[in-house]
């Protein structure tokens, strides 16, 4: 038991959720976000277009990750 979650623990970095995010349909839009914003110096206002798409991708991955989830209840 000790040594699967040593080598699972050696290839997750230290941020669980930073490494969800490539794995998301999303993540051109997140890495896009991103970059606007080094490119502005964190000026949130110019990528204002970036956030909205990225917005309404984590919108539609939810609902199909819903409607996913809905077949496989326990309790229907």
């Amino acid at each position: 038991m000790a040594s699967s979650s040593s080598s699972s623990s050696a290839s997750t970095p230290p941020y669980p959720s930073a490494a969800r995010i490539s794995d998301s349909q999303c993540y051109e839009q997140y890495t896009a976000s991103l970059k606007c914003l080094e490119k502005y110096h964190s000026d949130k206002s110019k990528c204002q277009e970036h956030f909205d798409i990225y917005k309404e991708c984590k919108k539609k991955e939810r609902e199909a990750r819903l409607e996913r989830n809905k077949s496989r209840s326990l309790f229907s």
